[in-house]
């Protein structure tokens, strides 16, 4: 096997890469994180620089076996891991904690494999150890700070955490499918006070005289996509927030990838006020972007939950993935479900510092875990 490390994802073909992975994340295929390179969202200016892995069969370069999606950060935006304490605490002791390594999706926090290695024929588990090898290997003969792993899933976890990585527990908010027939079946699961406060807030949107639209495809048309991303702004500028996508990468996703989006939009009349960008997988909706022109009771939950889930119900998707934080959303349906980090940092004294902050983290992440399943809107009796 041989492997290296390219800047630039363009120099590998599209359906090499695709081939290593099943298909079933949107955000890991060729087209989208070709899409953020080109259109510059991820580049040396914005501080992502690729630094992607490469695992070929031999030599030759003929045959790609295995790939790692990776970055070089001067920063830790974008990134739903948060490790600002730890770059600060290198900075008062004088020590840079950038340019670090990053194994991950630029600004999503969706789990995923990490280690692409969807070849069995030479066997995946010798493939991602030289996969392994060489990111650690970059992260040192670099003399970088540290390397992470972020939003890991099952099976890249278990390949990275027998190495020399500390894990870190994550929280989201996930709806799952019960083979639901329609969303009042989908209600009767709620508990009495939860099934009224969101029949409540639904027929608010209602009251104000607003419709939802639900577009993918060939349905959405470019003035769509010129709302959704003056929504986006506007969600941007209203929390002062970094403007990570730019309008070129709204026009790739609409010319390259429109059937993996779902975009739902409230509609006032004739004026659409408010719109969220969500990404669909082979099992799986992704709720990533929202936004509004003005304020409406209730629209928030109806634009980016009920009307996803709406979806989801209707077209038979097992799953829907509503973004990073938000407990609010406990009682919209979706329950607390794990993530995983793998981090490690070359520095001995604070690697066993953050180790103990780890270990009385990972605790109270259990904790928090327990009381957000006791104030689950479903009925006890329901899965």
């Amino acid at each position: 096997m041989h492997s290296e490390i390219v800047d630039d994802i363009s120099t590998v073909g599209s359906k090499d890469w695709d081939s290593l992975t099943n298909g079933h994340n949107p955000f890991l295929t060729h087209t989208f994180l070709s899409a953020i390179e080109r259109t510059g969202c991820v580049c040396e200016s914005t501080g992502w620089v690729p630094q992607h892995v490469l695992t070929y069969a031999d030599a030759s370069r003929n045959e790609l076996i295995g790939a790692v999606p990776m970055y070089l950060k001067y920063h830790s935006y974008g990134e739903y891991v948060f490790d600002w304490a730890w770059a600060n605490a290198y900075h008062r002791s004088g020590l840079d904690y950038y340019p670090k390594l990053l194994v991950a999706v630029p600004f999503t926090p969706v789990s995923g494999p990490r280690l692409l290695t969807a070849r069995p024929t030479y066997g995946n588990e010798l493939v991602s150890d030289a996969l392994i090898d060489k990111v650690h290997q970059h992260a040192r003969s670099s003399r970088l700070s540290s390397l992470h792993w972020l939003f890991t899933d099952e099976q890249s976890t278990e390949a990275l955490k027998g190495r020399d990585f500390m894990i870190r527990i994550g929280n989201q908010f996930h709806w799952h499918n019960r083979s639901y027939s329609d969303f009042d079946q989908f209600l009767a699961a709620f508990n009495a006070r939860n099934r009224k406060k969101t029949k409540r807030e639904r027929r608010r949107v209602r009251e104000s005289g607003i419709t939802m639209e639900t577009r993918s495809g060939g349905d959405l048309e470019p003035r769509h996509w010129d709302l959704m991303y003056g929504f986006y702004r506007s969600t941007v500028m209203n929390h002062g927030a970094y403007p990570y996508l730019n309008r070129a990468l709204f026009e790739c996703l609409a010319d390259e990838m429109p059937e993996r989006v779902v975009m739902i939009l409230a509609r006032q009349g004739a004026r659409y006020v408010a719109g969220a960008l969500n990404f669909r997988g082979h099992n799986a909706l992704y709720g990533r972007y929202w936004g509004a022109a003005e304020s409406f009771d209730g629209l928030h939950f109806e634009t980016c939950y009920y009307s996803a889930i709406e979806y989801c119900i209707a077209n038979r998707v097992d799953r829907f993935e509503a973004g990073a934080q938000g407990e609010h959303k406990l009682s919209r349906g979706l329950v607390p479900t794990r993530t995983f980090s793998l981090h490690w940092l070359s520095n001995p004294q604070f690697a066993d510092a953050v180790a103990d902050s780890l270990d009385r983290e990972t605790r109270e992440m259990h904790r928090y875990a327990r009381v957000l399943h006791a104030h689950s809107p479903y009925r006890r009796q329901s899965p």
